[in-house]
């Protein structure tokens, strides 16, 4: 088969040739354009997952250390309840013969009572008395003239009540011996 081919054909055949090669044109412009925003759409998606990955590491630590800074808290709260229930049951049993207080004084006035001596040798350092400073009795001075002193106390079941443990010699009445 044998074909002829007029310019007219030509013409139109190269028209449409020029009109396929536009559309080309445009459709890869498109195509292009498609494709960047394709891009653009997974870049903002995978920064946004690894934010929200960040965000979620960030969260579970702070998770973690609230979860810990509560175990502590009730353990804490589960040693206060024991001291609790320890100190009631001592204080419905009340004082027994022999039992003592510590008494801390500033100038001769009550400033603190402790359990034991030690409590209140450990304590005068918050006061401004340097630790490991030797306590010397008090002897004959009057309280008022020292600083800082420590009185004991020992409970008296005859009385009812703490009375001090160390007492003056008494003084001879009258002069006598």
């Amino acid at each position: 088969m044998i074909r002829i081919v007029t310019a007219g054909r030509m013409a139109r055949l190269e028209q449409d040739a020029d009109q396929a090669r536009d559309r080309a044109r445009d459709v890869q412009a498109q195509a292009d354009a498609a494709w960047g925003s394709h891009v653009r759409e997974l870049y903002a998606v995978t920064d946004r997952a690894e934010r929200a990955e960040a965000a979620t590491s960030e969260v579970g630590a702070l998770l973690a250390s609230a979860v810990k800074a509560l175990s502590e808290a009730r353990q804490e709260l589960l040693r206060k309840d024991i001291e609790i229930r320890r100190l009631r049951q001592e204080l419905q049993r009340g004082p027994v013969e022999g039992d003592t207080l510590t008494v801390l004084m500033h100038y001769g006035e009550p400033h603190t009572v402790y359990v034991s001596r030690e409590d209140a040798y450990a304590d005068t350092a918050t006061h401004g008395v340097p630790a490991g400073t030797a306590w010397v009795p008090a002897g004959e001075r009057p309280a008022s003239v020292s600083k800082w002193c420590i009185a004991a106390f020992i409970y008296d079941a005859d009385c009812k009540g703490f009375r001090r443990a160390f007492t003056s010699a008494p003084e001879p009445v009258g002069g006598a011996a």
